[in-house]
């Protein structure tokens, strides 16, 4: 099967190509940077005006489209132009070009008003209830993505959840650069069970939906490891890992989602991200982690690696690094 991936240079694209390749499909890469990756075919191009989607979608089979603007930094039309206009626009292209499966990465937070979620579904995308410019136009984009579904264009969506492995510069470089300047807390002592999920769990959770039954398509599905732990726990050993002790110090809930209303504001006009947003502070603070049950059997899919076995490859990786 020929496959086209968006997206293919961050830590989750790169390892689902590797996935791709793994499984014996032919990759063709998509986008505006190279993604370090080898023996793929790539074309640096912009989903939003291609030079070349007459190229890279001849001949292919199914579509995986990660890529996406994130976090909170740009206006809300930014975030619409790359997130749902994007998609559409390669929806379009990938039909005309009788593609038979689009498979979309999409997140848990399409469905996550602020509420705890315990065991909790893929239950529908609703862009006029979550908050920030990211979560609504990913949950718009979902919506678009499966109600296109047809016997001809088959859609599918999956959730990953709080992706991380050796390399990531978004969570665990993140916690790991707070953690040595000494800025990282708990959030009300950092009991509340959150599920995340190790890197090549997540590629191969796309990589078997390439090849999924009928069955599982039309359909959005979470991934996870499966195995939810405490925030104090989870931080403990990514801190562990890179060699830094566990965090011990906690903040009141008020106080941290105060802290995180207050820098979205400061940084408003700036380029880089904040420190702390009030969407983190919920996560951090809130119960979130889901069933992953009919994932694992529509998709014929298990999440081999165990966070134990992932953060003993992360302390290997940091290890390697000093």
């Amino acid at each position: 099967m020929k496959v086209l991936v968006t997206g293919g240079r961050g830590l989750l694209g790169s390892a689902v190509i590797r996935e791709v390749q793994a499984a014996g499909h032919e990759c063709v890469v998509v986008q505006r940077n190279t993604s370090g990756v080898s023996g793929v075919q790539e074309y640096l191009d912009d989903l939003i005006a291609p030079r070349y989607s007459n190229d890279w979608m001849k001949g292919i089979g199914v579509v995986i489209h990660l890529a996406a603007k994130v976090g909170i930094v740009g206006s809300g039309a930014e975030f619409y132009e790359s997130n749902v206009r994007a998609t559409r626009l390669l929806m379009e292209t990938a039909k005309s070009h009788g593609v038979q499966r689009f498979i979309y990465a999409s997140s848990p937070s399409v469905a996550h008003t602020g509420t705890p979620l315990i065991a909790a579904g893929a239950s529908v995308a609703d862009p006029g209830r979550v908050r920030g410019a990211y979560s609504q136009t990913k949950a718009q984009a979902e919506l678009d993505v499966l109600n296109a579904h047809s016997p001809d264009f088959q859609t599918i969506a999956l959730r990953p959840h709080l992706v991380w492995g050796p390399g990531d510069t978004q969570l665990i470089e993140r916690v790991v650069s707070r953690a040595r300047a000494g800025k990282l807390f708990l959030i009300d002592g950092g009991y509340s069970l959150i599920d995340t999920t190790f890197v090549t769990n997540a590629a191969s959770a796309f990589a078997q939906a390439i090849t999924a039954t009928e069955n599982a398509y039309g359909l959005a599905h979470m991934v996870t490891n499966g195995q939810p732990r405490t925030v104090r726990e989870t931080l403990a050993q990514i801190t562990n890992a890179a060699g830094l002790p566990a965090p011990n110090r906690s903040v009141p809930f008020r106080a941290a989602i105060a802290a995180g209303y207050a820098a979205e504001v400061l940084w408003k006009n700036r380029k880089d991200e904040p420190p702390l947003t009030s969407f983190l502070v919920e996560q951090l603070a809130t119960a979130h982690w889901f069933d992953i049950t009919r994932t694992k059997s529509l998709l014929n899919w298990d999440p081999v690696t165990s966070l134990d076995q992932g953060f003993a490859e992360l302390a290997k990786w940091y290890s390697s690094s000093r």
